[in-house]
């Protein structure tokens, strides 16, 4: 991997303090949007607390996965993506065709996602027009913005995310002892399935494997930073899990308790606004309400920068060019390439619906990306492509196994609900 000047800049050794923490939080918090919000607010309405060690094991897998994808990459000096051709053209070929067709659909999905807090917010403009300027602000981010201040600008979201949520769980006064009844792993009649879309839901999908490139350009590239890569990991999902035991604390408190249902989607957080609105008054309403826009803004801006590297990567890659050349890194040609496709193209889907093929298309290749992530590592962690000293242990590879059954457990699901959207 080529060192990046800024790399060479900040010399061999780790920074010290809060600067060590950043690749790890942009994951996390690109992970947990506003459809992860509604899963976690959903089960807390169903089971109460009964599913919290549910949120702490997702925690957990996904841990395990970024550091696999991040000890890969300090380990051998190369990419993901480097690691995924080594398997195979058929690597190629399937997250060729993913990232294509994700990054369309995920643009428009992204843009109105964030549409809809703004809108609530600031009702002049509808939640088109808001979905467009957010996709226009995060377009301008990422294509101008370096990397230091596109981490910065996380880190303040994550910041907005994290005293939001854990601000309206302090209100609702949670009841701790039903709260540490959660740890005990149970499974409710009729919550298989919200136990293992919990589990499999908490910080991110394909921004999991963005994380070895969010290292390079923050300068980490060597194994001298295993390290302080694993301490920004550790802390990064720390912060993730606070955060949505928060989300499943306000769903427990003020939905379960009061037998009160909301929707599945978006509009589900904009009911929970208005219910703490109710209750604690007009300020607590809105205190929530921008805290779903950073949540909806911060998952738009980290996959507009982070998928926008593993594009260039693979591009890159294809087009024989080595690992790190300046057209695949931030403000690179291709790098700018995806940024455009995630921005412009998706906004026609705002006004013409959801395409049924296009939208087939793109729930079937997702359902299958983090059984891919987690079996792929499971084999470049144990093979002579890392090096003995950064195999995976015992340990770790009981926990990529449980990923690999999990996630493909739920890629099954996905696809069997697909289908049957279709035929029905």
């Amino acid at each position: 991997m080529t060192q990046h000047p800024e790399a060479a800049a900040q010399g061999a050794a780790p920074q010290g303090g809060w600067q060590v923490i950043g690749p790890g939080l942009l994951v996390a918090a690109t992970g947990v949007g506003a459809a992860d919000l509604v899963a976690t607010l959903v089960a807390g309405s169903k089971f109460g607390y009964a599913l919290l060690w549910t949120v702490i094991l997702g925690a957990l897998l996904k841990v395990v996965m970024v550091e696999g994808a991040g000890r890969y990459s300090l380990a051998t000096g190369r990419t993901i993506f480097e690691g995924w051709r080594s398997l195979g053209r058929w690597t190629s070929w399937y997250f060729g065709s993913y990232i294509v067709i994700w990054g369309f659909v995920y643009g428009a999905a992204a843009m109105s996602g964030t549409g809809i807090p703004l809108n609530a917010l600031v009702p002049a403009l509808s939640v088109t027009a808001w979905g467009i300027i957010a996709g226009l602000l995060g377009f301008v981010l990422v294509w101008f913005g370096r990397y230091a201040l596109f981490e910065r600008f996380m880190a303040a979201l994550v910041g907005l995310m994290f005293v939001t949520m854990v601000g309206a769980a302090l209100l609702t006064l949670p009841n701790l002892p039903a709260l540490l009844s959660g740890l005990v792993p149970r499974i409710p009649e009729g919550g298989l399935i919200n136990v293992l879309s919990l589990a499999g839901g908490v910080g991110g999908t394909i921004t999991l494997a963005a994380y070895g490139y969010w290292l390079r350009e923050k300068g980490w590239h060597h194994p001298q930073f295993m390290r302080v890569m694993r301490l920004d990991n550790n802390v990064a999902y720390l912060v993730t899990a606070i955060f949505v035991i928060s989300t499943l604390i306000v769903g427990a408190e003020l939905l379960y308790s009061a037998r009160i249902a909301i929707e599945g989607n978006e509009q589900g957080l904009l009911s929970l606004s208005d219910i703490l609105g109710e209750r604690y008054g007009g300020w607590a309403k809105y205190f929530f309400l921008v805290g779903f826009a950073a949540a909806s803004f911060s998952s738009l801006l980290g996959v507009w920068n982070g998928v926008s590297l593993m594009f260039a990567d693979f591009v890159g890659q294809g087009r024989g060019l080595s690992s790190g050349h300046p057209d695949t890194r931030v403000g690179g040609k291709y790098y700018r390439w995806y940024v455009l496709w995630l921005t412009f193209p998706p906004m026609a889907l705002l006004f013409l619906g959801r395409p049924v093929a296009l939208i087939l298309a793109y729930g079937v290749l997702g359902a299958l990306f983090m059984p891919f992530l987690a079996a792929t590592l499971l084999v470049l962690l144990n093979s002579d492509r890392v090096p003995a000293e950064w195999r995976n242990k015992p340990g770790t590879n009981l926990l990529l196994g449980l990923c690999v059954l999990l996630f493909g457990f739920l890629a099954v699901t996905e696809l069997a609900k697909q289908l049957g959207g279709l035929l029905g």
